[in-house]
């Protein structure tokens, strides 16, 4: 978790991190915002690239006739 700078920047704002909810500087000078740094950007980054954030889905699987089974 990066240290935050006194005062804050003009129009600054302080979030929690999505990865360690620690503080987080939402302004333009930090490159890695909502982020606190580097390292829980690329711990979100990786649970991505690994498919551990998923998304539900309405498709049906590719064996299966598209549209929904119930109207037909």
């Amino acid at each position: 978790m990066a240290t935050l700078p006194r005062p804050l920047p003009e129009g600054a704002r302080v979030v929690r991190c999505p990865a360690c909810q620690g503080d987080s500087l939402y302004h333009p000078s930090n490159a890695y915002r909502p982020f606190c740094g580097e390292r829980c950007k690329n711990i979100d980054f990786g649970a991505w690239a690994s498919e551990s954030f998923r998304m539900p889905t309405e498709a049906p699987p590719d064996d299966a006739p598209y549209g929904d089974p119930r109207l037909q």
